[in-house]
């Protein structure tokens, strides 16, 4: 872990050696500009109309935030991007989130106290008022992890059905398919589990043959999936661009699936080459076209299953404790408010799997240390960068493209070396306040780090931006 202090320029996040060139770089680059609300760019604060007239013309701001101003389909995007752009109160975009802060600031009045009243609401079910590690493991022994036995033997059979009804429904020919969610990755829990299936078909010419023919596919497969002998355990809910969803009423209706089923074109193959998936991850950089990027991207969900699946049963009941946390311990969304969004459940399986790694990998370990480990680290969101190369290398251009931005948090999809799994939240700063408050009530009062997770030691609660930064991940 570096213990270089490096000095942060607080307009565009470059590190700087010493404060003289933090001085030098901030007069060079930033003094007498002002940012533009709609594009996030500096512009001279003299030619900030000149810059509207000119590059914010009323077509083109039409086409460019026409993605984002549409709530119902941006939440179904496979890959989010720039969701933490967005004002969480009326849903403005910007350019950068120094611009959307400010605007929650002057034009919302979102105080530090007001976020704080917003955002913290530890419900009955919440586990940090427990006051041991025992209890602890009982919980995830007794109410997270599945019940095994017959109850577990049934519902493989079940769903296992269901994804054949599935197969049978889709009105073209299935050539492949992918299982993933939680219930595929084995994280799932007794009261939630989701259950993502990705439809390849020999029919789809291209990428752009699928987007064309995808709404028909998708309204042909539901309406078979209302006509069915399952109709009457399936409650369909509305489709997405990408997919068709609905809840499944298991074994003896004790639980359901969320499934979230969607139709792809094959770009990659069963056994792709390195030479495919580099051609795939360039596909990706240069794709303009937001539907196509989807498409695109559905590809690597095999990839991003096999890293969350491939960890040990006790990094998946740090999984499964770190979603009951955030589950548990934030208030609802009002209409004030209605337009924040917190972390995705996958940007949380990462961090946990993260701090894991930090520790060295241990097969045993205490979860209230992993959960503690995961909340100081939660605190210090700012400070987060964690790339790993399972499926690019330091060297590939795209990677570097990625990795070079300034944002941050910043957790690079290990799957993917362009999308950052921390931009689709625009409450991370909301996130941090809970996980503080969290950190002081009874079930880590006075619990100090240890072995092997004494690298949070480094990681102060308080006045985070001054602490030493967590590493990059590297696992080579």
């Amino acid at each position: 872990m570096s213990m270089v202090k490096f000095y942060s320029c607080g307009r565009c996040g470059d590190d700087f050696a010493s404060p003289s060139a933090l001085r030098y770089h901030f007069r060079a680059k930033h003094l007498g500009k002002i940012y533009c609300d709609k594009c996030g760019s500096e512009v001279s604060r003299n030619n900030l109309k000149q810059h509207e007239k000119v590059d914010h013309g009323a077509a083109t701001a039409k086409t460019k935030h026409f993605w984002w101003n549409n709530p119902s389909r941006r939440e179904t995007c496979f890959v989010a991007l720039e969701i933490c752009v967005t004002c969480r109160m009326c849903h403005r975009p910007f350019g950068t989130i120094h611009s959307r802060e400010q605007h929650e600031k002057q034009d919302h009045h979102f105080t530090a106290s007001k976020r704080a009243q917003m955002s913290t609401e530890f419900s009955p079910e919440s586990i940090v008022e427990y006051r041991s590690p025992k209890q602890l493991q009982e919980f995830v022994e007794t109410k997270l992890r599945p019940i095994p036995g017959l109850l577990r033997i049934s519902c493989m059979a079940e769903t296992d059905a269901v994804i054949d009804l599935i197969k049978e429904c889709f009105p073209l020919p299935v050539t492949r398919l992918i299982k993933g969610g939680s219930y595929i990755k084995g994280i799932d829990a007794q009261d939630w589990s989701d259950i993502d299936i990705l439809l390849f078909s020999d029919a789809f010419a291209s990428t752009e043959d699928c987007r064309e023919r995808l709404t028909q596919a998708l309204d042909e497969m539901a309406g078979r999936l209302k006509k069915s002998s399952w109709a009457n355990r399936i409650l369909m809910e509305k489709n997405t661009p990408f997919s068709v969803r609905f809840q499944f009423k298991c074994y003896k209706d004790l639980h359901s699936h969320s499934f979230d089923i969607m139709p792809c074109y094959d770009a990659l193959g069963p056994v792709p080459s390195e030479g495919l998936k580099r051609h795939l991850f360039h596909t990706l950089n240069h794709c303009r076209n937001r539907d196509h990027l989807q498409l695109y991207s559905m590809s690597l969900l095999q990839y991003q299953v096999e890293f969350v699946k491939s960890c040990t049963v006790g990094v998946k009941d740090l999984i499964r404790l770190v979603k009951h946390w955030l589950r548990t311990s934030f208030a609802k969304s009002t209409k004030e408010n209605k337009f924040r969004r917190l972390p995705s459940s996958y940007a949380l399986e990462l961090i946990s799997i993260y701090v894991w790694q930090l520790a060295g990998k241990p097969i045993f370990f205490s979860l209230l240390q992993g959960l503690r480990a995961v909340l100081k680290l939660l605190v210090r969101y700012s400070e987060i960068c964690i790339v790993w190369y399972d499926h690019y290398g330091p060297n590939f251009q795209t990677f570097k493209k990625a990795s070079h931005s300034q944002r941050r948090p910043f957790i690079l999809d290990p799957a993917n070396p362009i999308f950052n799994v921390c931009e689709n939240s625009n409450a991370w700063d909301e996130v941090a306040h809970v996980a503080k408050q969290s950190l002081l009530k009874p079930l880590f009062n006075g619990v100090p780090a240890k072995e092997p997770w004494l690298y949070t030691n480094i990681w102060s609660d308080m006045q985070h931006q001054d602490a030493d930064k967590p590493p990059r991940h590297n696992p080579q």
